[in-house]
């Protein structure tokens, strides 16, 4: 722990440790305490995070940000590790294509020591908190942040900020078939469907349900109503309870959505959040600006 604090300095050791960790706050504090320590480092030295899932990048929107280094430069430096043969990319990888594109050969760069642990938890929770990921590669995150790093569902809840219902929920569907889970990453599947499909453990069942979905566009409610039979075998044997109101399904739908409690009953919406930052998220979400 203490060749960590003096490679990390005790601002991010203190981050690293807090549960509410973001790449935001760990770029901002990085660069807040070493800017003046900033160096030039060539281009073709730098190499993308070896634990970054995302390898396709939207050419026009780098194009942009190439039209305006051109201009301006790289005003925030990029954040690198050295490694055994030259440095990899721990923030600012869309800097660094961009000023490849503006016809750069260096970037200005801050140099941070990070163990392999941190560098897979940074490329994980830079795709949770800066992509827009479908419900399978979700799913696979928070699957990977629990095996390489040996965390509880519980402890990747509080980690990323979301719901352990919603961990558990997204985890579960992994378990479906391949062919499956490629629909769900199409958007051919909801994740409200694939989460009812996952709760069979019949995978004849899973599939003739599947494909019943995709030929008559069957809504969540009703498969769940066709899943509910008797003769379907069920992992978790479901007690189907009276629905209180006809809102039911859409509180669902907004849970999912939402990754929260979401409560409708008398003409009110109810969106249940953890702590301050939860709150952000979700205003985020509904495209609250202060």
């Amino acid at each position: 722990m203490e060749t960590k604090k003096k490679a990390l300095g005790k601002g991010l050791e203190e981050l690293f440790s807090n549960s509410s960790f973001t790449i935001d706050t760990l770029e901002d504090t990085i660069v807040k305490e070493e800017r003046n320590n900033a160096t030039e480092i060539e281009l073709s030295q730098i190499r993308s995070n070896p634990y970054q899932p995302r390898k396709v990048f939207d050419e026009e929107a780098l194009n942009e940000l190439a039209d305006s280094i051109k201009v301006y430069g790289v005003v925030e430096p990029v954040i690198l590790k050295k490694s055994v043969k030259g440095y990899e990319i721990v923030a600012g990888e869309r800097r660094c294509k961009a000023s490849k594109i503006a016809g750069l050969t260096t970037v200005p760069a801050i140099i941070k020591d990070f163990t392999d642990e941190e560098m897979m938890e940074i490329a994980v929770l830079e795709n949770l908190q800066r992509e827009n990921l479908n419900a399978v590669d979700e799913a696979n995150a928070y699957k990977t942040l629990m095996e390489n790093l040996h965390l509880t569902q519980d402890q990747v809840s509080k980690r990323v900020n979301k719901s352990r219902s919603h961990i558990t929920n997204l985890l579960g569907i992994l378990a479906l078939p391949e062919d499956v889970l490629t629909l769900v990453k199409e958007n051919k599947l909801t994740m409200g469907h694939a989460r009812c499909l996952s709760k069979l453990s019949d995978i004849e069942k899973i599939n003739e349900l599947t494909k019943k979905v995709l030929e008559e566009n069957l809504s969540v409610r009703e498969l769940e109503a066709l899943a509910s039979g008797e003769e379907i075998e069920r992992k978790n044997k479901i007690v189907k309870k009276p629905k209180s109101n006809e809102y039911t399904s859409l509180e669902k739908e907004l849970t999912e959505y939402y990754g929260t409690k979401v409560k409708i009953a008398n003409k009110k919406l109810i969106i249940s959040f953890e702590n301050n930052q939860d709150l952000n998220r979700i205003l985020e979400m509904i495209n609250y600006n202060k």
